[in-house]
């Protein structure tokens, strides 16, 4: 990966319901569906090989869930990478988590 993590763009890509981020060919993705009860269910994250543990799947959920929060939609991080994140990042999202989700 040549770009530092922290530069690279989020695409929100809603006609695959998902957050990307794509450089060399590669794509890293948290997919997501959305209820009609105004809930957004995180449903799986991929991170390539060549860029797992650079922080491209923080800057995913980061992204995800501030377009979560600009939304007034309530999270359900069903996905163990975002589930994670939100418990790694508890004062700044709990808040989200919708009624009776825990992680």
């Amino acid at each position: 990966m040549s770009a530092d993590p922290s530069t690279l763009a989020v695409l929100h890509n809603t006609e695959k319901s998902r957050f990307e981020v794509t450089e060399g060919g590669l794509l890293a993705k948290a997919e997501y569906m959305v209820t009609k009860d105004a809930r957004i269910v995180f449903t799986h994250t991929e991170v390539p090989a060549e860029w797992e543990g650079k922080g491209v799947g923080s800057r995913l959920a980061k992204t995800g869930l501030t377009y979560a929060r600009d939304h007034d939609l309530k999270v359900m991080p069903l996905c163990p990478f975002i589930a994670s994140y939100v418990r790694r990042h508890r004062e700044e999202y709990q808040d989200l988590l919708a009624p009776g989700f825990n992680v």
